[in-house]
């Protein structure tokens, strides 16, 4: 993280497909100029608000707003108020958004959708924690769907219920547990858009693919933890990233950390 008194910027490149860069910053006083970035920016900003120029049209970004912004096409960036803004970006490849998008996108970059504004964040939220990329890609998936139905001028249709695809996942899951197995991967293997396998598999079990996984990780660390292993090597033989990775999940899902679960059952 880099900082000072107007400036505070934390970067980093996650182990996520389609995602190019993850940048969170506050600015009080500095203005982009004119640049141009070769993948699609998408920005949400938490407080303040962000002026820009785009292909020569001024925009804004209040907090309620997603703003995507197309590759090559240049435009600047500066703050509408003295106390500055707060913004978290996603800058994605093509993987999510392909070029024959970018004209609708320069037409209307800015995106009033409190459903698309909340999956962009938890998106966000999910790339803060290390070990959660299969969460963060699924959740991508449905920001992406979202995205390109703006830009298409389609509205949401429901989909239809698949559970074969959705027991072929689960199959997938029940022998990766370990491992793990990524959301474009797993797509790969089964044959299935990313977004209707993990549409298909919540709808058939009630819950998310990534949530699903988790839960077996954790009931096979209580397997181990009951044997005597340590929460530090359970971590390490159940797909786990660290052992407080473990724990955050664990707490969660039995209610005590894997230490106090171990002394209150022997």
């Amino acid at each position: 993280m880099a900082s000072d008194s107007s400036r505070i910027v934390s970067a980093w490149r996650p182990a996520v497909p389609g995602v190019v860069e993850v940048f969170h910053a506050r600015f009080t006083e500095y203005a982009y100029p004119m640049h141009v970035h070769d993948a699609w920016t998408l920005l949400i900003v938490d407080s303040g608000a962000v002026r820009y120029d785009l292909d020569r049209h001024e925009h804004g970004t209040p907090h309620d707003t997603v703003s995507l912004l197309p590759p090559h096409v240049p435009h600047n960036g500066s703050p509408v108020t003295p106390d500055g803004f707060r913004k978290r970006v996603l800058y994605l490849d093509g993987t999510y958004l392909g070029d024959e998008l970018i004209g609708a996108a320069v037409d209307r970059p800015d995106l009033r959708d409190p459903l698309l504004r909340k999956r962009v964040g938890q998106v966000h939220g999910a790339l803060l924690r290390l070990g959660e990329e299969l969460e963060a890609e699924s959740r991508l998936m449905f920001v992406g769907e979202r995205l390109r139905g703006h830009l298409r001028g389609e509205s949401d249709k429901p989909r239809p219920a698949d559970p074969v695809l959705a027991r072929r996942l689960r199959e997938l899951l029940d022998e990766r547990v370990v491992e793990g197995v990524g959301l474009q991967e797993a797509a790969g293997l089964i044959g299935a858009h990313p977004a209707h396998l993990v549409r298909a598999f919540s709808a058939a079990y009630g819950i998310a693919p990534h949530q699903y996984l988790t839960s077996l990780r954790v009931g096979r660390a209580r397997r181990l933890l009951l044997e005597g292993r340590s929460p530090g090597e359970v971590a390490a033989e159940t797909g786990f990233y660290d052992q407080s990775h473990l724990t955050r999940h664990f707490r969660k899902l039995v209610g005590v950390p894997p230490g106090r679960y171990r002394a209150d059952t022997t």
